[in-house]
């Protein structure tokens, strides 16, 4: 997941508003019920210590969305009277809630806004294609290549006539394919795309994607539509998910394989909330690991006001020289030692085999920049 966005989060101090609303229900009464949440998450901040201008910030922030066409929720992060940074979410969280805290509670977000793919579908003919670009908050217009328009059709004659026309046939359609190719290679370096979904003829997917660049090869899927068909929501979040668990799975086997200790004793991952500790403060950590149902998830470590400056104990900062600590949560505090040293974060919530064991211990690992 890329996680440039949360930078904001973490370039001022606590501490921080973090409300979560769920804008997947769509009442008559809408104005009314954003009202209600607004003044509900306004209390609950309040209640845990929040200042006035803050709470009143986020009120302001809930009762704007009463129009907001968006099909899941909105996140909020808010300090100092002001909304920092209110991300859409590309899943509705389970119900609204609201946390007032040293660092923003931002770890929700890797299920709640990460692995949302991005899918470009091309619809391919004979004549060329069109591209549509695809995600949880995403369904638009990505642009269309036109190749060659005649001759696209073949004939049954063996006359030596007909023959040369079908070889021109051949060139085109050749051509055509290559055309798509290119452009959906460009579309997808734009756009940043996760997947490229070929809908057409068996034979025109296959033509496209065999002339796209190796690099992309992985990131095609078939649909099983003929050309003409569109695809619908439900056949695109397939094809999404998918993506993403099978990511997430293949991510768990290079953990497992990473956190074996070589022949000299020496692994490339670790786990347990005092290794991590140690490697976020040495700026070790590759990538972050997380299974947000884990044990160790939920446990309070120490943090100064900068992203190195975290310990399992207290006086372990002061050793450090940092004066100024609080607690927070171990899993908010890697996810912004992460962020500051440009590290990948993955949730491994998508992966069927994550479920099955408790991989990585206590739901956090990390695997290392070295050793």
């Amino acid at each position: 997941m890329d996680l440039a966005f949360l930078h904001p989060l973490y370039e001022h101090p606590g501490p921080w508003a973090s409300v979560y609303v769920d804008l997947s229900r769509h009442p008559q009464d809408a104005t009314r019920q954003r009202r209600l949440t607004a003044e509900a998450m306004s209390r609950e901040l309040a209640g845990q210590g929040a200042d006035e201008a803050t709470c009143r910030a986020v009120r302001n922030a809930i009762e704007e969305l009463k129009d907001s066409p968006e099909p899941h929720g909105r996140a909020l992060f808010a300090r100092a009277g002001a909304v920092v940074l209110d991300p859409p979410l590309a899943r509705a969280p389970r119900q609204d809630r609201a946390l007032w805290a040293p660092l923003p509670r931002a770890t929700p977000l890797l299920d709640l806004t990460g692995e949302d793919a991005v899918a470009v579908v091309a619809y391919i003919d004979r004549r060329g294609a069109d591209f549509e670009l695809r995600s949880a908050l995403t369904r638009e217009t990505a642009g269309s290549v036109t190749g060659r328009q005649w001759p696209v059709h073949r004939t049954s004659s063996a006359d030596w006539s007909e023959r040369h026309f079908q070889l021109r046939v051949e060139n085109t359609w050749e051509h055509n394919a290559a055309e798509i190719a290119d452009a959906l290679a460009v579309c997808q370096e734009e756009t940043r795309a996760d997947l490229l979904i070929l809908v057409g003829d068996d034979r025109e997917r296959r033509s496209v994607h065999e002339r796209l660049p190796k690099r992309l090869h992985e990131r095609v899927v078939d649909a099983r539509h003929g050309a003409g068909s569109r695809l619908l929501d439900g056949d695109v979040e397939e094809a999404r998910a998918t993506h993403v668990r099978r990511r997430a799975e293949a991510e768990l086997e290079r953990f497992l394989a990473a956190r074996a200790p070589d022949d000299e004793g020496r692994a490339e991952a670790v786990e347990g909330v005092p290794a991590l500790v140690e490697a976020a403060r040495e700026h070790r950590i590759d990538e972050l690991v997380v299974r947000p149902d884990g044990g160790d998830t939920h446990r309070e470590v120490w943090v100064g006001e900068d992203a190195d400056q975290l310990a399992v104990r207290r006086t372990e900062l002061k050793i450090l020289g940092e004066q100024n600590s609080w607690s927070a949560r171990v899993d908010d505090a890697l996810l912004r030692s992460a962020v500051a040293t440009d590290a990948a974060v993955i949730s491994l919530a998508p992966a069927e085999a994550a479920g099955e064991q408790d991989v990585p211990v206590g739901g956090l690992g990390a695997l290392l920049r070295w050793t």
